[in-house]
């Protein structure tokens, strides 16, 4: 994921890589990865793409979703404050 030059190192993209190597093996719940990448619409769009991945442990209609933590954080809509 970091690209490193020979002349420079960008710590940016070497912070960024360790937080997503830091949430692999995490998750996130269906509302709370729903919350990040911007709604149930676009968290189920993104599952039935296969970019995030999720898991039902359970067979039952209400069982909780564990949806990939490092995945769902890729897909991250923009949270910036408008000034």
């Amino acid at each position: 994921m970091a690209v490193i030059n020979k002349k420079e190192i960008n710590p940016e993209a070497i912070a960024l890589e360790n937080i997503f190597l830091a949430l692999e093996g995490l998750t996130f719940c269906k509302d709370v990865s729903a919350y990040i990448v911007g709604g149930s619409k676009k968290l189920e769009s993104l599952i039935s793409e296969g970019k995030i991945e999720v898991e039902k442990r359970t067979n039952s209609k209400n069982g909780k979703w564990f949806c990939n933590a490092a995945q769902v954080m890729k897909h991250c809509r923009n949270m910036r404050k408008i000034k």
